[in-house]
């Protein structure tokens, strides 16, 4: 069954990836009249996580956002389809790291773990690995259809990014350690752990929430440097990317540092342009079980 759904939906996905950038954004205002017009895919989940996190905001404001963050959706996830035929040129045309040699210097002489958010475009990020010396790793969830899981990783290859899962993240650290390569680890951090794992309770868009910290143990305990990746819409089918970095020296932070600062640069980005930002998902639906010791 996985080899036959691959079979069907693979031929249609090449095709919309493929398409002139005319047509190929026009199909995407096409799924946008589809999911926010006649479907109405999460409107309420994404207008009751606006109104949560920006309660200062009138009803007007609130629904523009809402509209301009399903516009957005839809480029976006068509943009990820766009990855399977994406020269490296058209890449790094459309996908413009400004300070690519920032990155270049922390890996003269170390690994360094890249956090971004489920802002703007965190798809494209993976080409940047053309541009480095390093080794790259994607950090990502692994697909159940096998035929799609390969695929994938063999799209990402095109970009000399390796996808690992985060079981294998901190193996693959270790590894390189003992055989002398320095790597780049990009991850997305931004997800709600399950409440029974959380280790960590903090405010995230002024309302309390478990976070994960992996990416924080990792980075202290392999002496990782870290870097917060920005990446704006500069317009449709364009972005921007920046290295903030966080520390250096991941063994000399203190405790919560590096998620705290992380937290605090994505909240900045959501603020300065809320409708980039990931809203479908339930980032705050445990608000109401933060435990005795984190209160």
């Amino acid at each position: 069954m996985q080899l036959l759904v691959f079979i069907l939906v693979y031929p249609a996905l090449w095709l919309v990836s493929i398409l002139p950038y005319r047509i190929f954004y026009l199909l995407s205002d096409f799924f946008f009249v589809l999911i926010y017009h006649v479907i109405g895919y999460r409107k309420k989940v994404v207008y009751q996580n606006l109104k949560l996190v920006f309660p200062e905001k009138s009803e007007e404001e609130i629904l523009g956002i809402r509209k301009d963050f399903f516009k957005h959706m839809c480029d976006m996830f068509l943009e990820m389809v766009k990855t399977m035929s994406l020269s490296k040129s058209e890449v790094k045309k459309r996908f413009n790291v400004v300070n690519i040699e920032k990155l270049i210097e922390i890996e003269k002489t170390k690994s360094t773990l890249i956090l971004l958010p489920h802002y703007a475009n965190w798809e494209w990020p993976v080409s940047m690995n053309n541009y480095v010396n390093s080794k790259g790793y994607a950090v990502y969830q692994k697909i159940g259809n096998d035929y799609f899981d390969k695929w994938i990783k063999r799209v990402r290859a095109r970009w000399n990014t390796t996808l690992i899962s985060q079981n294998e993240t901190v193996k693959t650290v270790v590894r390189n350690k003992q055989n002398g390569i320095i790597g780049t680890f990009g991850m997305v951090s931004d997800q709600s752990p399950q409440v029974h794992r959380a280790k960590y309770w903090t405010e995230f868009m002024g309302i309390k929430v478990p976070v994960f910290v992996g990416a924080e143990t990792m980075a202290r305990k392999m002496d990782l440097a870290v870097v917060f990746l920005k990446v704006t819409k500069v317009k449709r089918g364009f972005y921007n990317a920046e290295f903030i970095p966080i520390t250096t020296s991941g063994s000399q932070t203190a405790k919560n540092e590096i998620t705290d600062t992380f937290l605090r640069l994505t909240e900045q980005q959501i603020r300065e342009k809320p409708a980039y930002y990931l809203w479908t998902h339930k980032r705050w639906k445990h608000r109401d079980k933060v435990p005795e010791a984190f209160k």
